[in-house]
């Protein structure tokens, strides 16, 4: 450790010369020969940290490594997820008897760490292999990849695309794909909630999805059917012709608006169970004042911002919760000893407290979380609303086998606490309401 302390101090004493250093002196062209030296060092560097990274392992009392690294290096799970993947292309490996096998892409790992590529170069090889059939000869396909690795060097990442796809149709030119290959690419993920409320997702689905929601939308996407301009839109029968003229709406918002309904007729129905002790439904905290003003955002339990105008065209004709968080509330929100597993009512409150894990930093909305007892049940602790807390389950398996600690404060948020050897500072969790952090 102490010879790498030392070669960190000097790249700190390198990087505070070149920015203390009289860069307005540089000529023109030497300004981008400056430029292209920092680059270079900037890749090697990632390089050098992404070995680092493939080298991480999870340790008593530390979270699964995504989390750990996402927290120590202050950057998004999601960024944290893709430097393990990256490094566990580009990076030797060991099989389980102890031999070295080469990286995943070699040659591309072999530029990667000479400097020579950029993240979007290697984006694009890596999407270049992902997307061929599985059924291309592996000869073929290592090939292409010390090709695509090679022209990296000397080419910008859209030039470089053009050429990975060119490359594709020359290996497959009859653009034959297995089910197999469809299948490795299905998904669905939503791409963040905008400030005007509207989300975007992305859809990759396979052709029985499609030939699913084509059947279900020949229905209720035509015109006049779930039209939320309606008075009482028609979700079964079949629309009048008056209601199919008056409709105005598009051919993409009336596939919207069927999704919408289909969905939402499934909230509630007691053959889909419950979820962690819930109806399957939406589950929506606020305040009274914004619920009397009919302004601001409710937040539901899986995190999306829900303008109040929605929330009360929602409730209207749902089957809801009106929880009042107040001593006069008839619901038991105290069970003591008399129970270990908390209450839906008690459910509820959390959602409405904490909206998701209250680990520091974590990002686990409440649908998919756990109730932890602040002090442990085993101990002693109470099934009582203020000694409660939601964790996901990676976080609440730290306080069984990680020696983390957690406490209620006096303002009733939860504080962990992490062991004290481990580069974690603990705390509570913001994330869940941002608007904490305003001033």
């Amino acid at each position: 450790m102490s010879s790498i302390t030392l070669a960190l101090e000097a790249l700190d004493h390198a990087v505070e010369l070149l920015g203390g250093a009289d860069l307005d002196a540089l000529r023109p062209a030497e300004r981008y020969v400056v430029l292209e030296r920092l680059e270079t060092s900037r890749r090697r560097q990632i390089a050098v940290a992404g070995s680092l990274v493939c080298r991480l392992e999870q340790t008593q009392g530390c979270p699964p490594v995504p989390i750990a690294l996402s927290d120590v290096l202050r950057i998004s799970r999601k960024e944290a997820r893709r430097r393990i993947r990256d490094a566990e292309q580009l990076a030797p490996r060991i099989t389980i008897t102890g031999q070295p096998v080469p990286p995943v892409l070699p040659a591309t790992a072999t530029a990667w760490e000479a400097g020579a590529l950029d993240i979007e170069h290697l984006r694009v090889i890596q999407s270049f292999i992902r997307d061929l059939p599985a059924d291309i000869p592996a000869p073929e396909v290592e090939a292409a990849e010390a090709f695509l690795a090679e022209k990296a060097g000397e080419l910008r990442p859209d030039q470089l695309e053009k050429l990975a796809a060119r490359l594709a149709i020359t290996l497959n030119p009859d653009g034959k794909f297995s089910d197999e290959d469809r299948a490795r690419k299905r998904g669905f993920v939503w791409c963040g909630q905008r400030s005007d409320g509207m989300s975007i997702g992305r859809l990759f689905a396979n052709p029985e999805l499609r030939a699913t929601i084509d059947a279900l939308f020949s229905k209720f996407a035509a015109p006049g059917m779930c039209d939320p301009a309606d008075q009482t839109p028609v979700v079964n029968g079949e629309p009048s012709e008056d209601s199919a003229a008056r409709d105005t709406r598009s051919h993409a918002q009336r596939q919207h608006d069927a999704l919408s309904a289909l969905l939402r007729s499934q909230l509630g129905d007691p053959k889909l169970g419950q979820h962690n002790g819930l109806p399957v439904t939406v589950i929506a905290s606020t305040t009274v004042e914004q619920l009397c003003s009919g302004a601001g955002h409710a937040v539901t339990a899986g995190g999306t911002l829900l303008p109040m105008s929605d929330l009360i065209r929602m409730a209207s004709h749902a089957w809801h919760y009106l929880c009042v968080f107040d001593s006069h509330s008839p619901r038991p929100l105290y069970l003591g000893r008399s129970k270990r597993i908390a209450s839906p009512d008690q459910r509820i409150v959390l959602h409405g407290l904490q909206r998701g894990c209250s680990a520091p930093g974590c990002d686990m909305p409440g649908y998919l979380v756990e109730v932890h007892h602040d002090n442990d049940w085993a101990r002693g602790g109470r099934t009582d609303i203020t000694e409660l807390t939601f964790g996901c389950a990676q976080h609440h398996k730290l306080l069984t086998t990680g020696g983390w600690k957690t406490r209620k404060r006096k303002d009733g948020m939860t504080e962990w606490l992490p062991p004290p050897d481990l580069p974690f500072s603990g705390g509570t969790n913001d994330f869940h309401h941002p608007e904490r952090l305003l001033p």
